[in-house]
């Protein structure tokens, strides 16, 4: 076999393949079995039809036609890795000839990685925010907690965010026939959280105990979706939080300390842990902008414009603007894949069984599921590759962003290697807990 590349444009190129047709036999061979396997000649056993009947019946034509197709693919990726080609996509073939005893030659377009070049990573420098827990962050932590243990107390006054009201609902259509689903008695709702039916919050705001209340609203899914509806909201109660005193009795009460400073301590601890985290992630995506900018690169429209179609093949695109965001978004993600894998490729980072089964441990919880039952999913459906392949593209964004510079907003360098054994500690725990419930 023999072939030749032509670069078309830094992202395409032109494959030209001959394959002698000695190199066909193979082939041929196995288009007469399959041919034989498939029909039913009288006289011979299926699958032991002779090659000269199978011509007589069929003509040769037929078997040459039924070669080609087994040939070509793989001449085609024999091509690729005699020059070392990495295609990104489906190829667009052209037969030139195809001629009994002389062979088949064929070109073949498909879009590549373009070349360039990466920054040295120490030359990269990101600034991520200060780890600090003010009073007031602190404040409403602590307004949380003691959310969690609040009284109720009946108001006579209106109804405000934050109050719990007590609900009788009726539901009708338009033309006055009840709705089953929008009935219910003595129901508390939190005003203000936006849970209930749409438009009910502003419906209700202001009303006092014993009002009623009606809204229009036509559901955009279920039984009733655009069927216009009426309901009817009567307010049988007004409540309000009463906390307790933020005192060494509530401290004792709701944790493990002795007294409210004590608490107050642990809380603005605790938000500076989860602060240090959060830098730890806006340094990744910090030095992942950075590195982007700082790399320009080709892109293969054919790709682009191929995945934004798949992306609206459910026929929702909602405007040129969702298609702009769409295009600019796939734009994005390709041209990280192209400079991550670089990089992944010239560190010769490779990913271990030990790291797939972390990230499998991580990643279940998310999908509802066992680590062994999302293992077994991407078996299935052939997505342990893609997998490794994110993998390997974090760790090399994780090199990456060893190397570079990291200080706050106040100049000070930031201990990425300390935030990692924390953050990865965290997202242990994390992935644990709810992997349990």
């Amino acid at each position: 076999m023999k072939s030749d590349v032509e670069t078309l444009s830094p992202t395409r190129v032109k494959l030209t393949v001959e394959v002698p047709f000695e190199e066909l036999q193979p082939s041929m061979d196995a288009a007469y079995a399959r041919i034989a396997q498939s029909v039913t000649v009288p006289g011979f056993r299926k699958g032991k039809v002779p090659a000269r009947i199978i011509e007589q019946r069929f003509g040769r034509e037929a078997v040459l036609e039924e070669a080609i197709n087994d040939a070509l693919p793989k001449a085609y990726d024999e091509a690729l890795r005699e020059n070392k080609i990495v295609p990104l996509g489906q190829p667009q073939v052209d037969v030139d000839e195809i001629e009994d005893g002389k062979g088949l030659s064929f070109r073949a377009e498909v879009d590549v990685r373009p070349e360039f070049d990466v920054p040295a990573y120490d030359s990269l420098t990101v600034t991520v925010a200060n780890v600090e827990a003010t009073d007031e962050e602190v404040d409403e932590q602590l307004d949380q907690l003691r959310g969690r243990f609040a009284s109720l107390k009946d108001v006579d006054r209106a109804a405000a965010d934050g109050d719990v009201l007590l609900v009788d609902i009726s539901g009708a259509t338009a033309e006055g026939d009840d709705v089953e689903d929008l009935s219910g008695q003595a129901l508390s709702y939190e005003l203000g959280t936006d849970g209930m039916l749409p438009g009910f919050d502003d419906a209700v705001r202001g009303a006092s105990a014993g009002d009623t209340r009606t809204l229009e609203f036509t559901p955009q899914n279920g039984d009733w979706a655009g069927v216009p509806l009426v309901a009817t909201a009567v307010v049988t109660g007004v409540r309000e939080r009463e906390l307790p005193d933020l005192d060494d009795d509530f401290a004792q009460m709701a944790s493990e300390f002795d007294t409210a400073e004590e608490l107050r301590e642990d809380m603005r601890e605790r938000l500076k842990r989860m602060k240090r985290l959060e830098q730890g992630a806006e340094a990744r995506n910090n030095v992942l902008d950075v590195l982007m900018e700082s790399v320009d690169i080709p892109l293969p429209e054919n790709l682009i414009e191929a995945e934004v179609e798949a992306h609206f093949e459910d026929g929702h695109d909602s405007g040129e603007d969702h298609r702009k965001e769409v295009e600019e978004n796939t734009r994005q993600a390709l041209k990280s894949q192209f400079v991550l894998d670089k990089i992944a490729e010239a560190e010769e980072i490779s990913v271990g069984e030990s790291e797939l089964s972390a990230w499998l441990i991580q990643q279940a919880p998310r999908y509802g599921m066992s680590p062994d039952e999302f293992a077994k999913a991407l078996v299935e459906a052939n997505q342990v590759p893609m997998a490794m392949q994110d993998i390997r593209r974090a760790k090399a964004l994780a090199l990456v962003l060893e190397a570079a510079s990291v200080v706050d907003a106040d100049g000070n360098a930031v201990d990425l290697k300390a935030l990692d054994e924390e953050m990865n500690a965290a997202m242990m725990a994390q992935a644990m807990a709810e992997g349990a419930q």
